[in-house]
């Protein structure tokens, strides 16, 4: 059985608070799925979980995400059957696009169909906090406000069918150690987010460009000065905005001409191995 496991983009993201049971930050996010994907392909077995997977930099035991999904759903499930689990990786890693926990909400909707247990999608969005803070809402999908954690999940209008041109550079980016070298008392300016959605609902791509903001580029770009560069670019090339995506590094940037997006993507494709020419589902 098959599926798709889309990437997904921050659209906003603010940073108001921490939990004080275990430290985790809080957040309200709106994230959006966009058109790059890995193809998730699971079929039974007798027992034991197997990731094969066409990139040799990922792990296929434990370690992987997509092994962790299979294991919890089997234990909570009591299943006994083992599954083979074949991903085919086109999401780059460690990039700030939620490409571990977009495999990992895909092996909890395969596994469901495919051993018959009918779970409703809030019991695997719950399953699915265990194992990442993205997995809840790429289980839902689309357009989404995050809350908490990352465990509330509201549903909102559909933006799709905007063009993006997205760079994810040559390395990768701990999403732990941001959030530890991230300082609420320093920032200034949170997203507006009761704006951006009342923009996505009026399909207002100007707004969006012009207020999106992701709390996170403070702690990254300080680090990384070239991303100060690439979303400088990225408007001189035509963009109406650009951002970094979750914790980074990759940067994307919204465009409403097809000729000037593919113009910047050909430029762009010239310095880095990682660039994609997609659009928002």
């Amino acid at each position: 059985m098959k599926a798709k496991a889309y990437a997904k983009i921050n659209i906003s993201l603010d940073i108001t608070g921490k939990r004080e049971s275990d430290g985790y930050h809080l957040l309200r996010m709106i994230m959006q799925n966009i058109d790059l994907y890995d193809e998730i392909n699971i079929e039974k077995q007798k027992s034991d979980i197997t990731i094969k997977c066409n990139k040799p930099y990922v792990p296929t035991d434990e370690r992987n995400l997509a092994y962790k999904a299979a294991k919890l759903f089997k234990d909570t499930y009591n299943i006994k059957e083992g599954v083979i689990i074949t991903i085919k990786k086109n999401i780059p890693v460690a990039a700030g696009l939620a490409g571990g926990s977009t495999d990992c909400a895909a092996v909890l909707s395969i596994m469901n169909k495919l051993f018959e247990v009918n779970a409703k999608d809030e019991e695997l969005m719950k399953l699915g906090l265990k194992l990442g803070a993205d997995v809840p809402y790429c289980i839902k999908g689309g357009t989404a406000l995050c809350e908490g954690i990352g465990e509330k999940v509201t549903e909102l209008k559909s933006f799709k069918n905007k063009i993006i041109v997205l760079v994810k550079p040559p390395f990768g980016v701990s999403t732990k150690c941001v959030y530890q070298d991230f300082d609420l008392k320093k920032v200034r300016n949170h997203p507006n987010t009761e704006e951006l959605i009342k923009a996505i609902e009026r399909d207002d791509l100007e707004f969006i460009c012009n207020n999106m903001k992701n709390l996170l580029e403070n702690v990254t770009l300080r680090k990384h000065k070239v991303l100060i560069g690439i979303k400088e670019e990225m408007r001189s090339c035509g963009a109406l905005g650009a951002m970094m995506s979750g914790s980074g590094p990759s940067v994307f940037a919204f465009f409403d001409d097809m000729l000037n997006a593919q113009r910047y993507f050909e430029k762009i494709k010239e310095r880095y191995d990682d660039v994609y020419i997609t659009r928002t589902i």
